[in-house]
């Protein structure tokens, strides 16, 4: 003889499914938007890094340090986003490495890109 699930059971199992399903998909994403926050960040480091580097070269070959972003950036060739990122270059004196900030705006290009 064959045993019957109770009706509590059979609701349970059509239940959990979708449950689970939904479990799966909201880690998915947790997961995307940690990979894409990080990748965030080590492309506002790197930016920052080769800012600080193209900073010391000009120095290191003209004795003085840039006065401005936009000349550090003609002489060095180094582009930025602009729509990404908001970068902050505070030059007190030629002989003084500049205070060099770069801010990420928050800013995906993919959320862009799909509208």
């Amino acid at each position: 003889m064959r045993r019957r699930r109770s009706r509590g059971a059979q609701v349970l199992g059509v239940i959990a499914l979708p449950l689970a399903i939904l479990c799966v998909l909201l880690f998915f994403t947790a997961a995307l938007n940690n990979l894409s926050r990080g990748r965030s960040d080590e492309s506002r480091r790197l930016l920052e890094d080769s800012l600080r580097r193209a900073a010391t070269t000009c120095y290191a070959a003209e004795g003085c340090y840039p006065p401005t972003l936009e000349q550090l950036c003609q002489r060095c060739g180094i582009q930025i986003d602009q729509d990404r990122f908001a970068v902050f270059y505070d030059c007190f004196a030629e002989n003084l490495m500049p205070d060099i900030t770069v801010l990420d705006k928050g800013y995906e290009k993919a959320t862009d890109e799909t509208t």
